[in-house]
């Protein structure tokens, strides 16, 4: 991957061309990205970008790399929107880091209007450069925020997506693990992990709209206290299930706010 992306060719034409001599400004290159990756250096900061959902997206330090477990949520948005929302469906991406989900699910449904929150000015910049980069900039609201603090809203969310730090802070990694590389503030998730999703939850069942669902990533190890506190903050009001990603791993929390009447969204 590194060769590819300091050579400009694809592993095709790497396998085809294996006996030619590469420049020597490419044989430097790669030798300071070798060694960075030996430090444990994920190669999405190596090469500046990642693939995600069929895209790519342009990722810093500044963002958490994204991970393919992710994409399991955005597949249970969409078919839950697909099915139940409204042709115009108002979304809400809490912790939008490099804006994976908020750009994925804007390009998926073209008609959908998202605001994509973050607490760091640095993610927004990427994730506005991801949103324009896939033409999706102009149905995308930015703000910097606190979860929910980042502004008031007219209307509730007929889906709300997180993903939230979910690491407990002793379990965080030190390098050469990748993920001592990423921003702490995109990993910590306080003493059980569920710090942020705590508050988070503490605000969702007013800005949720009947009938509507939030879809909140977790570890494995944390998806079954995350659904415990869900249930606890919507009541009867709610249905919260557990998804399993493609490992077959608790991963993903679903609340399903219960409609008013029957039928779709309003």
């Amino acid at each position: 991957m590194l060769l590819e992306y300091v050579s400009g060719h694809d592993r095709a034409w790497l396998l085809a061309h294996g006996n030619d001599e590469a420049p020597e400004r490419a044989r430097t290159l790669l030798d300071r990205l070798v060694a960075e990756r030996t430090r444990g250096v994920p190669i999405a900061y190596l090469t500046g970008s990642a693939g995600f959902y069929g895209r790519r997206f342009d990722v810093t330090r500044d963002v958490l790399v994204p991970r393919p477990e992710t994409e399991h949520l955005i597949e249970l948005a969409l078919a839950f929107l697909r099915e139940c929302g409204p042709p115009e469906p108002r979304i809400c991406d809490v912790g939008t880091g490099s804006g994976i989900i908020a750009v994925t699910l804007a390009c998926e449904l073209p008609r959908a209007h998202v605001v994509a929150i973050d607490v760091s000015p640095a993610a927004l910049v990427v994730a506005e450069r991801n949103a324009r980069v896939h033409a999706a900039g102009a149905r995308i609201a930015f703000q910097r925020g606190d979860l929910f603090e980042a502004a008031a809203y007219a209307e509730p969310f007929h889906c709300i997506a997180a993903n939230l730090p979910y690491v407990r802070n002793a379990e965080l990694k030190a390098a050469p693990d990748s993920t001592a590389f990423e921003p702490r503030v995109a990993l910590a998730g306080g003493p059980d992990g569920l710090a942020l999703y705590r508050r988070l939850l503490a605000r969702s069942p007013g800005l949720l709209a009947a009938g509507g669902a939030m879809f909140l990533e977790a570890g494995p190890d944390t998806a079954d206290a995350l659904a415990a506190l869900a249930g606890a903050a919507f009541g009867v009001s709610a249905r919260v299930l557990v998804h399993r990603d493609y490992a077959a791993r608790e991963r993903v929390v679903e609340v399903r706010a219960r409609p008013l009447t029957k039928g779709v969204l309003p």
